[in-house]
């Protein structure tokens, strides 16, 4: 019998009727999730990244579109050729599976991507951001509901863990493939997994314990975010930023930074924010006049107040200060 987890149909089901793409790599996550996306009736269709990375590439991207024709779901496969770098390969290919999708879903007009990331993802994330030094916003590591180049990305499989996937697909004789790359101890990810367990093993901190510790982080993530926004819209107009140094340095420092962070991104395109030790560097400066460019951004002090314009633009406090002065009077 086939059974889905409650979580995850709860939350696809105000979903429902919408068009998607779900990302599948042929590994059991993704291969669970195309299963219960299709039993659940949605309307998708199934996208595949080739990276070229392993002999078995091939193999597997030949298996996901027999599957999809198995599952009458229509299926694209998509080849990263080209040179790959020698460093930061993760990120890389990460990068080019997102923009592979995103493009195809700007093509043909579909708004949301299903990808496959679950609770063992959510855990190795937050230890990965907490190695960082990460915040709150690190440490609260994926969102259930977030945004790549204007698509909507949904991972609704965060809080079921990879076990209850396998379990649900080894039952149902469903195949899947094994990326060698999970096993690879050379990646910070895997070293992660394979020694999660000691943390639980030392002091009993099971991972439902942890994966709740993230969710609660979420939470105040969330009412953070609710929180930054309002001051951003309070003191950005017309693409920059000008507000008195009081109004940034009486929010505390974690508020404080992300305030400044979320401005320095929206004024400067970036699509993210500055890091932390950027971010805190610059706030120290802007206790005395200074002027300096921070993500696309020319910011300056000047007697207690505080002005953020795109790199390259003219950092006149007098013009600026006119307008706000008309407009506060109409």
């Amino acid at each position: 019998m086939l059974v889905m987890n409650k979580n995850f149909v709860d939350f696809m089901e105000r979903y429902r009727g919408q068009k998607m793409a779900v990302g599948v790599s042929g590994g059991v996550d993704s291969v669970a999730l195309l299963h219960w996306l299709v039993a659940m009736g949605m309307d998708v269709v199934c996208l595949h990244v080739n990276h070229c990375l392993r002999d078995a590439a091939d193999t597997e991207a030949a298996y996901v579109q027999d599957l999809c024709k198995k599952l009458n779901v229509p299926c694209h496969v998509f080849k990263w050729t080209g040179e790959k770098p020698e460093n930061g390969l993760e990120d890389a290919a990460r990068l080019a599976r997102y923009k592979f999708m995103a493009d195809f879903c700007h093509e043909n007009g579909i708004k949301y991507i299903v990808t496959a990331h679950q609770a063992d993802d959510q855990i190795e994330t937050f230890w990965m951001n907490l190695a960082r030094g990460s915040g709150v916003y690190g440490l609260a590591a994926m969102r259930r509901i977030g945004s790549n180049d204007g698509i909507t990305i949904l991972r609704p499989l965060l809080d079921v863990f990879r076990r209850e996937l396998q379990q649900y697909c080894d039952d149902n004789n469903i195949k899947y493939f094994s990326d060698e790359m999970n096993s690879d101890p050379h990646y910070t990810r895997v070293k992660i997994r394979q020694n999660r367990h000691v943390f639980q093993d030392a002091i009993g901190v099971s991972d439902e314990r942890m994966l709740l510790a993230i969710q609660n982080l979420g939470r105040v993530r969330t009412s953070s975010e609710k929180n930054v926004a309002h001051l951003v819209r309070r003191v950005m107009k017309d693409g920059y930023a000008l507000f008195d140094e009081t109004f940034l340095f009486d929010l505390g420092p974690d508020i404080g930074l992300k305030f400044f962070g979320s401005l320095v991104q929206k004024i400067g395109g970036d699509r993210y924010q500055a890091r932390l030790n950027s971010l805190s560097a610059a706030l120290n400066k802007l206790h005395a006049d200074c002027k300096f460019t921070l993500g696309h951004c020319t910011v300056r002090r000047l007697r207690g107040q505080i002005l953020i314009v795109p790199e390259g633009e003219k950092t006149s406090f007098r013009k600026r200060n006119r307008k706000r002065n008309v407009k506060q009077k109409k």
